[in-house]
């Protein structure tokens, strides 16, 4: 999931160096780095041609990762594929850990720096959806093919590179297919990943998600809930007078769409998912809704969840109110997701040396915010950032998404540059 904001134009292409993270103090000391002199390298120049020269295999691995359904909380076939597909591309130690999570390791000359390069495996597609891939010319088109199966493709296309030019890195590159990452998931596989004892040996985490090329360095914060108010029900003519579960929830929706929220801090908030009742003639037993808020700021969004529960209280002592004669509505408030804000600053080896590699490769980069994977490593304090995966999309999260592959292979030479440069 990365919808973002544009919040910082970079510079013209320079040569540029990077020594320590000062942002957290867990990475570890590297040497200085010239991003376009490490490009010109032979090793490495062998990699980035090995990526350039397999991007229709990229393409193929894309659309048949895509046609395997993946919706939430059911991403087994997905993930069975993709480890398949890992132990192909060369790592090592394939596994799907407790939580769902494929996982392959590519060690280094060291344990450390020790890079995660993720992609998730869910989209937020429900089971039934057709995932059947078209294509013509340049535009692929099908359910989920940009977000996120560019990013498992590209996954596989790195570590194949690597691989094909016999290139060692410093240090360890772990590669992981994430489950959770859409929808209600709540981000329960990088959870699962920095609860276990991965978590103490990260020193830099990159996400990889839909297309282009920017750099998500901020995360949005969110908080889910699901609304369920409840109430006898009974017929709508004969029990005419009973409060109203579905009338609770409208009164709800329109106190809640008259809440004031800042222009900055960016803070947002949308009922999702609406449903309930039983038949058009019954006053129905239950009426729900699902909402999404959202803030870069914590203490925004803290405030606007305070006015989100007083809509809903306020919504309850008015239905109440209204009919008196027999039965009343209840409500229950339950969080369903709670994704943290976070921050990698622009001052970070991680942010540094995303930025430089795209320029290295003559390509346009912004830092921009998102919810994605890296929300949860950035509240950590691990340096943390989620690059997209070249080429473009349209329709994003619709039956209609597409993916144009027009010079994607750029998008794939980046991140194979950037996780050589941060493994160093």
């Amino acid at each position: 999931m990365l919808a973002a904001l544009l919040v910082v134009a970079v510079p013209a292409a320079r040569p540029e160096t990077f020594a320590q993270d000062a942002s957290s103090a867990i990475d570890v000391r590297v040497p200085p780095v010239d991003l376009v002199r490490l490009a010109d390298t032979p090793p490495v120049r062998a990699a980035l041609d090995a990526i350039r020269s397999s991007e229709a295999r990229t393409i193929e691995d894309q659309i048949r990762l895509c046609e395997i359904p993946a919706p939430p909380f059911k991403e087994t076939a997905r993930a069975q594929a993709y480890v398949a597909a890992f132990r192909a591309a060369g790592l090592k130690n394939v596994r799907i850990d407790a939580t769902g999570n494929v996982v392959g390791e590519r060690p280094g000359q060291s344990v450390r720096p020790h890079l995660v390069l993720s992609a998730h495996l869910d989209t937020v597609f429900p089971e039934g959806t057709n995932v059947t891939v078209t294509r013509a010319g340049s535009i692929v088109r099908g359910p989920g093919i940009a977000d996120n199966c560019r990013g498992l493709a590209v996954l596989l296309a790195v570590a194949r590179a690597l691989d094909t030019a016999g290139l060692d890195t410093t240090g360890t590159i772990t590669f992981v297919g994430t489950v959770g990452e859409e929808g209600l998931g709540d981000l329960r596989g990088v959870r699962a990943l920095f609860a276990g004892p991965l978590a103490a040996r990260v020193d830099r985490f990159v996400a990889v998600d839909g297309s282009g090329h920017g750099v998500t360095n901020v995360g949005v914060g969110s908080r889910r809930y699901r609304v369920t108010f409840r109430g006898p029900g009974g017929h709508s003519y004969d029990n005419f007078g009973r409060a109203n579960p579905a009338h609770a929830l409208g009164r709800a929706v329109a106190l809640l769409a008259d809440i004031q929220v800042p222009a900055q801090p960016r803070t947002t908030f949308s009922v999702g998912r609406v449903g309930g009742g039983a038949s058009v003639n019954a006053i129905p037993a239950d009426a729900w809704m699902e909402v999404d808020l959202r803030s870069l700021d914590p203490a925004a969004l803290e405030a606007l969840d305070s006015g989100f529960r007083q809509a809903v209280e306020r919504a309850l002592v008015l239905e109440n109110a209204r009919w008196k004669q027999n039965g009343r509505v209840s409500v229950s408030v339950d969080r369903v997701g709670d994704r943290p804000a976070g921050r990698t600053e622009e001052s970070s080896v991680v942010v540094q040396v995303a930025m430089a590699s795209g320029r290295a490769l003559g390509l346009a980069s912004r830092l921009k915010e998102g919810s994605t994977d890296a929300n949860l490593p950035m509240k950590l304090n691990v340096p943390a950032i989620t690059v997209g995966a070249g080429g473009s999309a349209a329709g994003v999260h619709s039956l209609q998404e597409t993916f144009d592959t027009t010079d994607s292979w750029r998008g794939s030479q980046r991140i194979l540059l950037l996780a050589i440069a941060l493994s160093r």
